[in-house]
């Protein structure tokens, strides 16, 4: 009987250290400090308000779904409430999302949380809408992440980052030049990772550029272009001349010239979408299809 215990436990430890080494694999296997996963070899990927095909958008489960996938990096969207705290919300209302209806900024963070979060499908599920706090603490160490719709709550967002010890795993971002950026945000501007995005196919991009080239060489960009004509590609080759690294979303045509997700995964052109994207020398491909972008750039040695 006592040997039978003594396989049990030997048994109990063997699966526990498995279990260990697994998570280890999954969590430490990659940088999650910004700076030093762009130096590091491979594309990051980048899944759009988490896994959101299976879990509610912008939420924590969404996140950890990422997570255990292997995903390099999540993009989340910030909002504010009635008392001064930073949730995870996409629309100006919470209409669409949520069980509730109106502003976030109508509600108390306590008022919030009485609502729940809805799926892809638009039913009740059992998830309620997080703060930046608590996915800054769910990311700690494990993924970077990626605030989108948060310009505003720069200085708030810097504060969490700080507290949580989470500044170098953490982009914020914005489409505005970098004149406006330094007057607006200038005590914690250099105190974060901020990504300037350019829309390519707009008058006055290359200004845009060579404005924060000059004051701050970011350390990524992020590049929107509805189209490839010669002109986007000379600046997309600018921007890589640079020494920055570039940020291309494949998440609908518009936003990369047709190099998009659905074309990989509908009409099975992967190197006429995916591969056209890593022929930019994208470093971040930002994806709906997070899953299978990992696995395509997995076939093709691009992701560890």
């Amino acid at each position: 009987m006592k040997f039978y215990k003594i396989v049990a436990v030997c048994v109990s430890l063997f699966l526990f250290s498995c279990a260990e080494h697994y998570k280890e694999n999954v969590y430490d296997s990659h940088s999650v400090d910004v700076v030093e996963a762009i130096g590091n070899d491979g594309v990051l990927v980048v899944s759009h308000r988490g896994d959101w095909r299976n879990a509610p958008e912008n939420s924590l489960q969404a996140i950890q779904n990422c997570i255990e996938m292997g995903v390099d990096m999540v993009e989340i969207d910030l909002k504010r409430t009635k008392d001064g705290h930073l949730v995870l919300m996409h629309d100006k209302t919470i209409d669409r999302t949520t069980t509730g209806k109106g502003r976030p900024e109508d509600y108390t963070l306590k008022e919030l949380k009485e609502f729940y979060l809805r799926g892809g499908a638009g039913h009740k599920t059992r998830h309620k809408i997080p703060t930046f706090e608590e996915v800054m603490l769910l990311c700690k160490g494990k993924i970077m992440v990626n605030v989108d719709k948060g310009y505003e709550y720069f200085k708030e967002a810097y504060a969490i980052l700080e507290e949580t010890g989470t500044i170098n795993q953490c982009i914020i971002k914005s489409d505005l030049p970098y004149e406006t950026v330094i007057k607006e945000q200038g005590e914690v501007l250099s105190k974060v990772i901020f990504m300037p995005v350019i829309q390519l196919h707009k008058a006055g991009a290359e200004s845009i550029i060579d404005g924060y080239v000059e004051n701050m060489k970011p350390a990524a960009f992020e590049l929107v272009f509805d189209n490839a004509t010669p002109e986007v590609l000379r600046l997309i080759g600018k921007v890589r001349d640079s020494g920055a690294a570039i940020f291309i979303n494949s998440l609908w045509p518009e936003l990369c010239g047709g190099h998009d997700d659905d074309r990989a995964v509908e009409l099975k052109e992967w190197d006429e979408s995916w591969g056209w994207i890593v022929a930019q020398e994208a470093k971040f491909i930002q994806t709906d299809r997070p899953h299978l972008l990992l696995e395509y750039l997995k076939d093709n040695g691009l992701h560890r």
